[in-house]
């Protein structure tokens, strides 16, 4: 997972072209308050509405949520819902100069109706579809085609997203794919439901779903075996490099051209709205594809994204900063809070993609106490991820002399770990924490005690690069050195006896 994080947050910027079928969707929300008495149906009493790009639409706004530099490809009706569509794209930065209108059919424009039951637990009654699915005149498939033909040398992948509504005909498939081909640049499709699939031939990939994978190749998909079985007999078939199943909760299965496969599996999602879950999948593989990145991990991003969607309502971007996020508490959890010092910089670079403040401190913790608890917990509110690094065992004697530590290193650290407030422990063995800080680059570092920020080691470097460096407060009275020494002081109980039987037992020693 480290490997994961360190390669997300490398990732690049591609050009990616996008072409199918672009959808409005229109939603109202509203409360779902009770049965009309005019009929059984839900009452809504409608509160909210409003517009959101879908289909391909949709694809091109999941890759800016990713920021990638898009150009969008497809036709809309010449309407109201076709020139919102363009505007929309627009306003993200999308370039829809490949974007044609057609007078003879309507923009393809989906309706949805969510109610909420006692306010709350938003979900999906009702969809209203008005759309024409004919095939695109061969006039606009001939301009269609040579616009994007003279578009993909600039481009580093191309999607594309059939929703089978009239765009995505064979004719312009086989010219489009061709001509990546031709070029050298992938092209990934996320394909149409049942139908005819040898117009996807020669891409590098596809993407169906579970159901449209068995529709496809006439195979039932119910274990691991069965996945990897279809996503073979598809690249075969079809000429792909690889081929893709998507799986829902079970993940996705990969494919190579040999006929070697493995089910990357996904995390348990609270799953609110599948909505959006293919295009994003779609846009993740897209990008990594378009940045070189090989397709077991591009497999494995997807499932990241794929599974952040499906907890949103609706069709909506996964920034790459909730995917970082996300990221970055699946290493927390696979590893523990007690990390390497490699581990912590990765970790520190995945929270500061982010946008996460990251806050730093050290000491030696021998004997947890209050007053430590007190500033770590000070610390915490400072920022977002509490950094907290332990002296090491002979680092800790270097510091206190020969009858320090009390607790050792790994005990210390696991008792910091226990603490709610604190997100990473690491040991170092040096005398100050400086190559540490070096390596973590805290937006703040954060010392408990009576100190001047000036005098904390540490606060030239985080302030030179903009950092900042913070005192907490102490508890009066309370140190590790004045438990040790009052320790030392208390005096030795005298020894008790007691009758045990016809025997007396010394109660310290256990003698009789």
């Amino acid at each position: 997972m480290s490997d994961l994080v360190s390669l997300f947050a490398g990732l690049g910027r591609p050009r990616v072209l996008v072409l199918g079928d672009l959808i409005l969707d229109r939603y109202t929300w509203g409360d779902a308050e009770r049965v009309s008495q005019e009929a059984p149906v839900i009452l809504l009493r409608a509160d909210k509405r409003e517009a959101r790009l879908g289909g391909a639409a949709n694809v091109c706004h999941m890759l800016r949520g990713l920021e990638a530099e898009v150009r969008c490809a497809g036709v809309v009706g010449d309407d109201v819902d076709g020139r919102l569509v363009r505007r929309m794209l627009r306003e993200l930065g999308v370039d829809d100069s490949l974007v044609l209108y057609d007078a003879e059919r309507p923009t393809t424009m989906k309706e949805r109706f969510i109610g909420r039951a006692q306010g709350r637990h938003p979900h999906q009654i009702l969809r209203v579809d008005n759309e024409t699915r004919d095939p695109l005149r061969a006039e606009l498939v001939h301009e269609l085609s040579t616009r994007i033909a003279a578009s993909i040398e600039h481009c580093d992948v191309v999607l594309i997203s059939d929703y089978a509504k009239g765009v995505c005909s064979p004719r312009l498939l086989r010219e489009v794919i061709d001509a990546a081909r031709e070029h050298g640049k992938p092209v990934i499709v996320d394909p149409m439901r049942g139908g005819d699939y040898s117009r996807y031939r020669g891409a590098t990939t596809m993407t169906p779903n579970r159901l449209e994978a068995e529709l496809a190749t006439g195979l039932k998909i119910q274990t691991t075996d069965d996945a990897l079985r279809a996503g073979w007999q598809l690249a075969r078939e079809h000429k792909l490099d690889f081929g893709i199943v998507t799986l829902d909760r079970d993940g996705m299965a990969l494919v190579d051209g040999s006929g070697r496969g493995e089910v990357y599996p996904t995390r348990a999602r609270q799953v609110y709205d599948i909505t959006g879950a293919g295009d994003i999948v779609l846009a993740m593989i897209g990008v990594c594809f378009g940045c070189g990145i090989n397709p077991a991990d591009a497999v494995r991003l997807a499932n990241v994204a794929g599974g952040l969607e499906v907890e949103k309502v609706g069709c909506a971007p996964v920034p790459r900063s909730e995917i970082m996020a996300r990221l970055a508490a699946d290493r927390t959890a696979a590893a523990g809070k007690v990390v390497s010092h490699e581990q912590l910089a990765a970790l520190a670079a995945a929270h500061r993609a982010a946008g996460e403040r990251i806050v730093f401190t050290n000491g030696c913790y021998d004997l947890l106490h209050v007053g430590h608890v007190t500033n770590l917990q000070d610390a915490a509110k400072l920022g977002d991820v509490l950094v907290v690094a332990v002296n090491s065992d002979a680092s800790v004697r270097s510091l206190k002399g020969p009858s320090r530590p009390v607790i050792g290193e790994h005990d210390r650290a696991a008792m910091l770990a226990a603490l709610g407030c604190v997100s990473y422990v690491t040991i170092f063995d040096d005398a100050t924490p400086l190559e540490l800080l070096n390596l973590v680059r805290p937006d703040v570092l954060t010392k408990g005690g009576q100190y001047k920020p000036e005098e904390i080691v540490g606060y030239e470097l985080v302030t030179s690069y903009g950092g900042q460096v913070c005192v907490t407060g102490m508890v009066d009275g309370i140190s590790t050195s004045q438990i040790v020494k009052s320790l030392g002081k208390q005096p030795t109980p005298e020894p008790h006896f007691y009758l045990v039987g016809s025997r007396i037992a010394n109660s310290e020693s256990g003698k009789r």
